[in-house]
């Protein structure tokens, strides 16, 4: 499954008529330029899981990092790292076994 798709899935996984009115998850651009990403793992499997941090500089434009900090996922990358960011949260959250 694409990255994408696998990322629709993740979030309608989530949705239950109530989740999505108050958490989701945000994509966006920045003007270094780049992209960040905000995941919101509140009432998900994921909330209490501990997380590696990842910080990736190969130079100025190809670069991204991913934290979790108060039960939200960070990611920020270069221009051309959207699907980086998204695989390591993948990654991860497909490692972990749901309850």
């Amino acid at each position: 499954m694409d990255t994408i798709k696998w990322l629709q899935n993740w979030y309608y996984q989530n949705c239950n008529g109530d989740w999505e009115h108050s958490y989701g998850v945000k994509i966006e651009t920045v003007d270094n330029p780049g992209w960040y990403v905000e995941i919101n793992l509140a009432e998900t499997y994921l909330e209490n899981v501990p997380f590696v941090s990842i910080e990736e500089e190969r130079n100025e434009q190809d670069w991204y990092y991913c934290i979790v900090r108060d039960g939200v996922f960070h990611g920020a990358g270069g221009a051309m790292n959207l699907e980086e960011i998204i695989i390591y949260f993948r990654q991860w959250a497909s490692s972990i076994e749901r309850n």
